[in-house]
C-alpha cells in the first residue's frame, strides 16, 4: 500500500488560518515538533504573501499553498509560474479542465493538487446551483478529469477517499481536509459539512490529512496532534 511509507509527521498537514503572521508562527514553534508539513491559506497569504512560506521552509518544513487558483487558463498558468522555485511542495487549483491543463503547462517541480468539491459542500448546495446528481458523483467525475490531465492529486473529502481510490489507484496523492478528533466527530457544528476522523481518512486511503481548528484553538495542540498521530498508526496497522 502507497501511503504507508509516508513519515508520520507529514501526514498531518496543519492548517494556518490565521490574519498575523506572528500568531501563525507561534502555532508552528508548538507543533513542529510533532509535524513537519503546514498550510498556507488565502487569509494567511494575504497577510504577508510569501514570507511566512519562506520562514516555514527556511526551518525545513513542507508547505502546501492552499490559494485554490481559479481564472482565465492564461492567468492561472502565470501565477502558477510565480510559485515555481519557491521550495513551495502542493500547490492547489480548481478542477476545470482548462485550469487544469494552464497550472500543468507552467508548474515546475512542486505538486499540483486539484480541488474537486468543498468539504463546506453540501448535496443541498449542489441542487442550489442546479446541478444535478450527488456530491461524491461529482467529485469522482473532477477527481477523473484531475489526473487524468496530469495533476499529481486531489483534494476531497474524507468521505470520498475509498471510492477516490478505487477509481484512480494507489498513484495520485489524496488530501483530505475536514478532520475531526474521532471524540468529537458527532454533534461538531461548524462550517465543514462532509467530516471524518483522522483513522477514518487513512483507512479510507488518503495520505495526507488538513487539520485546522482541532489543532490551532486547542488548548493543548501536541495532545490533539499526539491523538491523531495514534488514529493514524492504528489505521495503517489493520
Amino acid at each position: 500500500m502507497k501511503n504507508r511509507s509516508i513519515d508520520l509527521r507529514e501526514r498531518l498537514i496543519v492548517a494556518l488560518d490565521f490574519d498575523r503572521a506572528a500568531t501563525a508562527r507561534e502555532m508552528v514553534r508548538r507543533c513542529e515538533a510533532q509535524v513537519g508539513f503546514f498550510k498556507v491559506g488565502l487569509e494567511l497569504f494575504m497577510v504577508d504573501w510569501f514570507a511566512t512560506v519562506d520562514w516555514l521552509i527556511a526551518r525545513g518544513h513542507k508547505v502546501m499553498l492552499d490559494l485554490k487558483f481559479y481564472d482565465i487558463p492564461e492567468t492561472v498558468k502565470r501565477a502558477v509560474a510565480q510559485v515555481n522555485d519557491r521550495g513551495v511542495s502542493l500547490l492547489t487549483i480548481h478542477g476545470d479542465r482548462s485550469i487544469i491543463e494552464a497550472a500543468v503547462a507552467a508548474r515546475g517541480d512542486m505538486k499540483l493538487l486539484a480541488v474537486t468539491v468543498l468539504t463546506s459542500f453540501s448535496a443541498e448546495d449542489l441542487r442550489e446551483l442546479g446541478m444535478a446528481g450527488d456530491v461524491v458523483e461529482l467529485v469522482r467525475r473532477r477527481a477523473r478529469i484531475a489526473v487524468a490531465g496530469g495533476c499529481d492529486g486531489v483534494v476531497s473529502s474524507a468521505r470520498e477517499a475509498r471510492a477516490l481510490r478505487g477509481d484512480l489507484g494507489e498513484c495520485p496523492v489524496l488530501v483530505t481536509p475536514g478532520i475531526r478528533p474521532a471524540e468529537t466527530e458527532r454533534g461538531t457544528v461548524d462550517d465543514q459539512k462532509r467530516v471524518m476522523t483522522a483513522g477514518q481518512a487513512i483507512s479510507g486511503g488518503a495520505d495526507y490529512l488538513v487539520v485546522g481548528r482541532p489543532i490551532t484553538r486547542a488548548t493543548d495542540p501536541q495532545e490533539v496532534i499526539a491523538r491523531m498521530h495514534e488514529e493514524i498508526a492504528a489505521a495503517l496497522a489493520e
